[in-house]
């Protein structure tokens, strides 16, 4: 299952990756916003999609939205199980390594810096990357996940 969130920013970006999962065959689950408010709040949409990626890791994954993506990636990282990496532009590889190395279940999109050609290549390249399952990076992810502050 993916799960989808975005606030105002990331809105109508959020309206074509629903068309374009549809037409890639996923199945999807938007979580919100279902309308667009200049005044709504990221953690609102964010939180809930990190909480069933953080009850069910292993099949689920996400998509998150927001005007950097910054923010949505830190309220999504403050559930267990949950590794969010942040997505504005650059090399594809950025994104192949999280999930490569870091097993990466939420992709945060910063809308205000992708277009929607740079999204949909982003986002198809992202879903189409699988983990290593190499030792090291078992290992490493496992150490995260140990991880417990404050």
């Amino acid at each position: 299952m993916i799960y989808l969130a975005s606030d105002h920013r990331g809105f109508n970006l959020k309206e074509r990756i629903k068309q374009w999962l549809s037409d890639w065959g996923y199945e999807f689950k938007d979580l919100g916003a279902h309308g667009y408010d200049q005044s709504d709040d990221y953690p609102d949409f964010v939180a809930p999609v990190a909480e069933e990626i953080s009850k069910d890791s292993d099949d689920s994954i996400g998509i998150i939205l927001g005007a950097s993506g910054q923010g949505e990636a830190i309220v999504a990282n403050r559930f267990k199980n949950v590794r969010a990496v942040v997505y504005y532009g650059g090399p594809d590889e950025i994104l192949e390594l999280s999930r490569k190395h870091n097993d990466a279940n939420i992709l945060s999109l910063g809308a205000t810096f992708l277009d929607e050609k740079q999204a949909k290549h982003a986002i198809r390249l992202w879903l189409n990357t699988l983990f290593s399952n190499e030792e090291r990076h078992i290992r490493r992810i496992q150490k995260i996940e140990k991880i417990s502050c404050c």
